[in-house]
This record gives structure tokens, sequence and C-alpha cells, in this order.
């Protein structure tokens, strides 16, 4: 599987990140759109999509779009310190090894100290998972 055009390695913020990946992004229309080839260390035992890397992919995804939202879109990409204080994940369909898997995001609200957003998971045309998250907002000083 080729990485699809217009889509670039997408930085990692923490050894976690680094670990489950390779991401890669592209932001189309204002929004971070975060892709991944599917490996065979990215499946269960039954050789689908593991959920907890929908969970991670969710996460990261999600999380850096509320990001973006706070930076105002600033080309310096700064980060803001926030962190998830709820996860849903539903599952709909699955992937397979080989497969590239994309995340589409939508930030709904960024208040004060909280922020929503949801997404969902597409492998091709078919959107195979939905996600919806809480961010806490530590801080809006970038870091």
């Amino acid at each position: 599987m080729t990485i699809p055009d217009g889509y670039q390695a997408f930085p990692t913020s923490s050894p976690f990140i680094t670990s489950v990946g390779p991401f890669y992004g592209a932001i189309i229309d204002d929004v971070i759109i975060l892709g991944l080839v599917v490996e065979q260390r990215h499946c269960n035992t039954a050789g689908y999509l593991h959920g907890t890397m929908f969970s991670a992919l969710a996460d990261i995804a999600l999380g850096n779009n509320i990001g973006r939202v706070l930076s105002q879109g600033n080309p310096d990409q700064e980060r803001f310190a926030i962190t998830t204080v709820n996860l849903s994940i539903d599952f709909a369909g699955s992937a397979r090894a080989g497969d590239w898997v994309e995340m589409h995001s939508e930030v709904q609200k960024v208040g004060n100290t909280l922020a929503y957003a949801n997404g969902y998971l597409r492998n091709g045309d078919e959107s195979i998972g939905r996600a919806s998250a809480v961010f806490r907002i530590l801080s809006r000083t970038p870091r």
C-alpha cells in the first residue's frame, strides 16, 4: 500500500505515538485527516485492526484537531496542554493488514475548560467506526 497523495509523515509527540505509528497527515478544509497503513502488528488474533489501535488513532486525531483550533490555525502548530477526559468508540466495520484507514474529525466546541470532537474512521469508502471525545484544556499557553 502506498501513502495517498497529499499525506505526509505525521510528527510524533511522544514515545507511545512513535511505537504505534507511523501515522500520516493531510490538512483538508482546515482539518487534520490522520491516516495509517494497517500493519500485522496493528491487528488482533483474527487478523483485523485491533480496537485499541482504532482508539489510539481516534484519540490522536481528535486531540490534534482540538489543538489546531486552540492555535487558530497557527502555521507553527504550537502545542497546548490538553488531556482526554472521555473517549467513546463504536465499531461498525473492519480493516486488515495492508488497508489504508483514515480518521476524519470534526471539532464540535471549544469552551473555557472542555473541548468536544467527533470523528469517523474510514477504510476506503466505508465508515468502519465512530469516535466521540471530550478533552480538558489544562493550559491555553503554548508549551
